[in-house]
């Protein structure tokens, strides 16, 4: 292609062109800066000093002033709600709704942001409110997220079930799982109040919600249970084996309570050997460990805890190593295996945790919803130095 000498002269014009443009958004955004008012910038001096309280003053009066400055106070609530200072964001908020003349698209997004501060400040009736009147509007989705964490704060499981299936229709993702756990918690109730009928019919529906729930089996065993239905009980509880072998081992003393009710202890003993082959857990052998031992004596006692601490070697293994051959040492070694079991037992009480695997949070007990942030089935059915030493 041939060169064409026009084009020489077109470079400077696009370069005067690049200048005069550069220089228009200069003069744009020095106007801009003298545009805004004193204000501003005294409330900003009061920010970076540490004044938040003569900053919010100064923020107000500019508020009042010149409405283009409203984005400003949603940054310095969002601000003040991190920091918990929620007072100050609340009167941020208030004074932005108490605006006659603050625009509709305004006004909606402060109702919003004044239901999170009522529900970071645990205002939960006037979050509540406040939610319940965003729901027809752009902010619906986040409003009905607010809400249903409202109602599990207060335990009001019916409604919680109603505003997850409000969200899950409204697209903004499926909800089966802890629709499925709020049935599980209303079934719970019943059963403390000796309605197992109803607790039934409430975990059927957790089962049709969410056919994977553990704890739905577990319940539906404790339901007939509580009717004096022992082998529909150890049925339903052997059905958890069909959802998740690991947790078998949070019904494994059920298990093995029934069958000893029912008469046929060996049979129940049996089944957990099986699962604990399938899957190991300290929690499912020390109820195989005391079932041997009620049954089959020490030495099967101690030989069952051994041959589990050669295939998964932890410190919790060896607790119940060390406890199963107190009961046939010597008289004259006792004292020093004693000694050394209490050492390995003082320091396995901190490994013998579950922890969520959402928040790292643990706990003695097992927990269905985590008490530190809140999310449901976050905790695997083992301890946290079993799921080490499998890792």
């Amino acid at each position: 292609m041939e060169f064409e000498t026009w084009w020489l002269l077109a470079i400077p014009v696009f370069f005067g062109l690049g200048w005069i443009a550069a220089r228009v958004d200069i003069k744009h955004l020095v106007s801009e800066s003298r545009s805004l008012p004193k204000g501003y910038f005294k409330g900003l001096n009061f920010l970076l000093n540490e004044q938040p309280d003569k900053a919010i003053d100064a923020f107000i009066e500019i508020v009042k002033l010149d409405p283009e400055t409203i984005e400003l106070h949603f940054a310095l609530g969002n601000l003040f709600r991190r920091r918990g200072e929620i007072e100050r964001a609340i009167r941020v908020h208030q004074n932005l709704l108490a605006r006659p003349d603050l625009p509709q698209e305004y006004q909606v997004h402060s109702q919003y942001e004044l239901g999170q501060d009522y529900l970071k400040a645990g205002l939960l009736d006037r979050a509540e409110e406040t939610f319940n009147s965003l729901v027809d509007t752009q902010y619906g989705a986040q409003a009905r997220r607010a809400l249903l964490e409202i109602y599990q704060r207060e335990k009001e499981w019916t409604r919680a079930i109603d505003a997850a299936k409000a969200l899950q229709d409204s697209g903004a993702g499926a909800r089966q799982k802890e629709i499925a756990q709020f049935y599980c918690e209303l079934a719970q109730d019943e059963l403390v109040h000796t309605h197992p009928d109803a607790a039934l019919a409430l975990l059927e529906k957790a089962l049709s919600t969410d056919r994977s729930n553990v704890r739905a089996a577990m319940l539906i065993g404790d339901a007939h249970l509580a009717k004096g239905d022992t082998e529909a009980a150890l049925l339903a509880w052997r059905k958890v084996e069909q959802q998740s072998v690991p947790h078998v081992a949070l019904v494994a003393q059920r298990l093995m309570d029934g069958y000893r009710t029912v008469g046929r202890p060996q049979e129940g003993l049996n089944l957990l050997k099986n699962y604990l082959a399938q899957a190991p857990s300290i929690d499912l052998l020390e109820v195989v460990f005391k079932a041997v031992l009620e049954l089959d004596g020490v030495d099967a006692a101690n030989h069952i805890v051994s041959d589990e601490l050669r295939r998964t070697p932890t410190l919790l293994g060896l607790d119940k190593f060390l406890e199963a051959r107190l009961m046939d040492a010597p008289p004259e070694v006792r004292p020093e295996l004693s000694l050394v079991k209490n050492l390995v037992h003082s320091y396995t009480q901190k490994l013998a945790r579950y922890q969520c695997s959402h928040c790292g949070f643990k706990a003695r007990q097992y927990y269905w919803q985590c008490p530190g942030c809140s999310h449901w089935e976050s905790y695997p059915p083992r301890r946290t130095e079993e799921l080490n030493v499998m890792n």
